[in-house]
Protein backbone atom coordinates (compact mmCIF):
# COMPACT_ATOMS: atom_id res chain seq x y z
CA UNK A 1 0.00 0.00 0.00
CA UNK A 2 1.84 3.25 -1.10
CA UNK A 3 1.36 6.16 1.49
CA UNK A 4 0.89 10.10 -0.08
CA UNK A 5 -2.46 11.97 -1.70
CA UNK A 6 -5.07 10.11 -3.67
CA UNK A 7 -4.72 11.74 -6.80
CA UNK A 8 -7.21 9.07 -7.81
CA UNK A 9 -10.02 10.77 -5.54
CA UNK A 10 -9.29 14.10 -6.70
CA UNK A 11 -9.26 12.49 -10.28
CA UNK A 12 -12.58 10.92 -10.07
CA UNK A 13 -13.40 14.25 -8.68
CA UNK A 14 -13.01 15.94 -11.88
CA UNK A 15 -13.55 13.93 -14.42
CA UNK A 16 -17.03 13.38 -14.29
CA UNK A 17 -17.91 15.47 -17.47
CA UNK A 18 -20.87 17.42 -15.77
CA UNK A 19 -18.86 17.99 -12.60
CA UNK A 20 -15.72 18.80 -15.36
CA UNK A 21 -17.73 21.54 -16.97
CA UNK A 22 -18.77 23.00 -13.93
CA UNK A 23 -15.27 23.40 -12.99
CA UNK A 24 -14.16 24.96 -16.34
CA UNK A 25 -17.58 27.50 -16.01
CA UNK A 26 -15.79 28.34 -12.62
CA UNK A 27 -12.75 29.10 -13.81
CA UNK A 28 -13.75 32.68 -15.18
CA UNK A 29 -12.94 33.39 -10.80
CA UNK A 30 -16.61 34.85 -10.82
CA UNK A 31 -19.17 32.65 -8.36
CA UNK A 32 -21.84 31.41 -9.74
CA UNK A 33 -25.36 29.29 -8.08
CA UNK A 34 -26.31 26.13 -8.31
CA UNK A 35 -29.11 26.60 -11.23
CA UNK A 36 -26.40 28.52 -13.13
CA UNK A 37 -23.94 25.63 -13.08
CA UNK A 38 -26.69 23.05 -13.29
CA UNK A 39 -26.89 24.98 -16.70
CA UNK A 40 -23.60 24.90 -17.68
CA UNK A 41 -23.14 21.00 -16.86
CA UNK A 42 -26.41 20.19 -18.90
CA UNK A 43 -27.88 18.68 -16.10
CA UNK A 44 -31.08 19.03 -13.76
CA UNK A 45 -31.16 20.92 -10.94
CA UNK A 46 -30.99 18.18 -7.91
CA UNK A 47 -28.60 16.11 -10.07
CA UNK A 48 -26.39 19.27 -10.00
CA UNK A 49 -27.01 19.50 -5.86
CA UNK A 50 -25.66 16.38 -5.66
CA UNK A 51 -22.26 17.04 -8.04
CA UNK A 52 -21.87 20.26 -5.85
CA UNK A 53 -21.94 18.39 -2.71
CA UNK A 54 -19.25 16.25 -3.55
CA UNK A 55 -17.23 19.09 -5.08
CA UNK A 56 -17.36 20.48 -1.93
CA UNK A 57 -16.98 17.76 0.20
CA UNK A 58 -13.71 17.23 -1.98
CA UNK A 59 -12.76 20.73 -1.32
CA UNK A 60 -12.66 21.88 -4.88
CA UNK A 61 -15.25 24.50 -4.30
CA UNK A 62 -16.14 27.10 -1.61
CA UNK A 63 -20.10 27.85 -1.42
CA UNK A 64 -20.88 31.93 0.27
CA UNK A 65 -24.80 32.37 1.51
CA UNK A 66 -26.26 35.84 0.36
CA UNK A 67 -30.04 36.21 0.73
CA UNK A 68 -31.67 33.28 -0.50
CA UNK A 69 -28.87 32.08 -2.90
CA UNK A 70 -25.58 30.31 -2.53
CA UNK A 71 -22.80 31.12 -4.75
CA UNK A 72 -19.87 28.36 -5.45
CA UNK A 73 -17.04 29.47 -6.65
CA UNK A 74 -13.66 27.58 -7.15
CA UNK A 75 -11.90 26.72 -3.36
CA UNK A 76 -8.52 28.12 -4.40
CA UNK A 77 -6.15 29.47 -7.37
CA UNK A 78 -4.44 25.97 -6.29
CA UNK A 79 -7.78 24.30 -8.21
CA UNK A 80 -7.65 26.86 -10.58
CA UNK A 81 -3.92 25.65 -11.97
CA UNK A 82 -4.40 22.26 -11.15
CA UNK A 83 -7.75 22.64 -14.03
CA UNK A 84 -5.60 24.85 -16.48
CA UNK A 85 -3.01 22.23 -16.26
CA UNK A 86 -5.75 19.60 -16.92
CA UNK A 87 -6.77 21.77 -20.26
CA UNK A 88 -3.65 21.99 -21.58
CA UNK A 89 -3.06 18.09 -21.66
CA UNK A 90 -6.61 17.26 -22.84
CA UNK A 91 -5.53 19.77 -25.49
CA UNK A 92 -1.93 18.20 -26.53
CA UNK A 93 -3.84 15.02 -26.85
CA UNK A 94 -6.89 15.95 -28.66
CA UNK A 95 -9.55 15.94 -26.29
CA UNK A 96 -11.01 19.29 -27.15
CA UNK A 97 -14.84 20.12 -26.91
CA UNK A 98 -15.84 21.53 -30.25
CA UNK A 99 -17.37 25.40 -29.62
CA UNK A 100 -17.65 26.64 -33.54
CA UNK A 101 -17.73 30.29 -33.56
CA UNK A 102 -15.93 33.88 -32.90
CA UNK A 103 -15.01 33.00 -28.93
CA UNK A 104 -12.25 29.97 -29.45
CA UNK A 105 -9.64 32.40 -31.13
CA UNK A 106 -10.62 34.65 -28.80
CA UNK A 107 -10.37 32.71 -25.71
CA UNK A 108 -6.69 32.01 -27.33
CA UNK A 109 -5.68 35.71 -27.33
CA UNK A 110 -6.69 36.83 -24.21
CA UNK A 111 -8.44 34.83 -21.04
CA UNK A 112 -8.85 34.96 -17.32
CA UNK A 113 -7.71 31.94 -15.59
CA UNK A 114 -9.24 31.69 -12.09
CA UNK A 115 -8.16 35.70 -11.41
CA UNK A 116 -5.33 36.40 -13.70
CA UNK A 117 -4.32 36.69 -17.25
CA UNK A 118 -3.38 33.84 -19.69
CA UNK A 119 -4.08 33.20 -23.14
CA UNK A 120 -1.14 34.91 -26.14
CA UNK A 121 -0.98 38.40 -23.96
CA UNK A 122 -0.65 36.31 -20.38
CA UNK A 123 2.48 34.21 -21.58
CA UNK A 124 3.79 37.51 -23.63
CA UNK A 125 3.03 39.63 -20.23
CA UNK A 126 5.50 36.81 -18.81
CA UNK A 127 7.76 36.83 -21.29
CA UNK A 128 8.28 40.25 -21.48
CA UNK A 129 8.71 40.60 -17.12
CA UNK A 130 11.22 38.07 -17.27
CA UNK A 131 13.54 39.52 -19.98
CA UNK A 132 13.47 42.87 -18.05
CA UNK A 133 14.29 41.23 -14.76
CA UNK A 134 11.31 42.21 -13.06
CA UNK A 135 10.74 38.87 -12.22
CA UNK A 136 13.36 36.04 -11.89
CA UNK A 137 12.54 32.19 -13.06
CA UNK A 138 15.08 29.75 -11.28
CA UNK A 139 14.31 26.00 -11.19
CA UNK A 140 10.76 26.52 -12.13
CA UNK A 141 10.30 29.03 -8.48
CA UNK A 142 9.57 32.92 -9.64
CA UNK A 143 9.74 35.48 -7.98
CA UNK A 144 9.81 39.55 -7.95
CA UNK A 145 13.06 40.96 -8.15
CA UNK A 146 13.71 44.62 -6.54
CA UNK A 147 13.51 46.12 -10.00
CA UNK A 148 10.10 44.97 -10.76
CA UNK A 149 8.54 45.98 -6.77
CA UNK A 150 9.29 49.81 -8.53
CA UNK A 151 8.21 49.15 -11.40
CA UNK A 152 5.03 47.56 -10.30
CA UNK A 153 4.64 50.39 -7.50
CA UNK A 154 4.71 52.96 -10.10
CA UNK A 155 1.92 51.10 -12.26
CA UNK A 156 -0.22 51.44 -9.27
CA UNK A 157 0.03 48.12 -7.24
CA UNK A 158 0.24 47.96 -3.77
CA UNK A 159 3.16 45.62 -3.04
CA UNK A 160 2.98 45.36 0.99
CA UNK A 161 -0.83 44.37 0.31
CA UNK A 162 0.69 41.56 -2.67
CA UNK A 163 3.39 40.07 -0.26
CA UNK A 164 0.45 40.42 2.92
CA UNK A 165 -1.76 37.87 0.91
CA UNK A 166 -1.46 34.41 1.84
CA UNK A 167 -1.22 33.28 -1.53
CA UNK A 168 2.28 33.43 -3.27
CA UNK A 169 3.21 36.79 -4.93
CA UNK A 170 4.34 34.97 -8.06
CA UNK A 171 3.43 31.45 -9.25
CA UNK A 172 3.67 30.01 -12.65
CA UNK A 173 1.08 28.59 -14.72
CA UNK A 174 1.28 26.45 -17.43
CA UNK A 175 -1.61 28.02 -20.15
CA UNK A 176 -3.21 25.34 -21.75
CA UNK A 177 -3.42 27.16 -25.23
CA UNK A 178 -0.01 28.13 -25.75
CA UNK A 179 1.71 25.22 -23.68
CA UNK A 180 3.95 28.03 -21.82
CA UNK A 181 4.23 29.97 -18.70
CA UNK A 182 2.05 32.77 -17.26
CA UNK A 183 1.59 34.61 -14.29
CA UNK A 184 -0.09 33.70 -11.86
CA UNK A 185 -0.28 34.25 -7.84
CA UNK A 186 -1.41 37.75 -6.06
CA UNK A 187 0.94 39.63 -8.60
CA UNK A 188 -0.45 37.99 -11.78
CA UNK A 189 -3.87 38.87 -10.16
CA UNK A 190 -2.95 42.97 -9.19
CA UNK A 191 -1.64 43.30 -12.61
CA UNK A 192 -4.94 41.74 -14.43
CA UNK A 193 -6.69 43.89 -11.93
CA UNK A 194 -5.11 47.18 -12.67
CA UNK A 195 -5.88 46.81 -16.81
CA UNK A 196 -9.33 46.26 -15.61
CA UNK A 197 -9.37 49.36 -13.46
CA UNK A 198 -7.45 51.11 -16.11
CA UNK A 199 -10.21 50.10 -18.08
CA UNK A 200 -7.49 48.71 -20.96
CA UNK A 201 -9.90 45.69 -21.36
CA UNK A 202 -12.93 44.25 -19.83
CA UNK A 203 -14.11 40.55 -19.17
CA UNK A 204 -16.80 39.61 -22.02
CA UNK A 205 -19.89 38.42 -19.85
CA UNK A 206 -20.58 35.45 -19.90
CA UNK A 207 -16.77 34.32 -20.82
CA UNK A 208 -13.89 33.99 -19.93
CA UNK A 209 -12.39 36.09 -22.63
CA UNK A 210 -10.54 39.33 -22.40
CA UNK A 211 -11.34 41.89 -24.46
CA UNK A 212 -8.57 44.88 -24.76
CA UNK A 213 -9.64 47.96 -25.90
CA UNK A 214 -7.43 49.57 -28.92
CA UNK A 215 -6.00 51.85 -26.40
CA UNK A 216 -5.56 49.03 -24.00
CA UNK A 217 -3.89 47.14 -26.87
CA UNK A 218 -1.24 49.89 -27.75
CA UNK A 219 -0.71 50.75 -23.87
CA UNK A 220 -0.10 47.15 -23.22
CA UNK A 221 2.29 46.54 -25.74
CA UNK A 222 4.15 49.38 -24.19
CA UNK A 223 3.50 48.37 -20.81
CA UNK A 224 7.48 47.78 -18.82
CA UNK A 225 8.96 48.28 -22.38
Amino acid sequence: MQNGPSISTVGALMGDPARANMLAALMSGQALTAGELAQEAGVAPATASGHLSRLLDGGLLSVEKQGRHRYFRLAGPDVGAAIEALMELADRSGQRRVRPGPKDPEMRRARVCYDHLAGERGVELFQRLTQDNLIALHDGAVSMTDRGEARFAAFGLDIAALKASRRPVCRTCLDWSERRLHLAGSLGAGLLDRMFALRWAHRLKGTRIVRFTPKGEAEFRKLFS
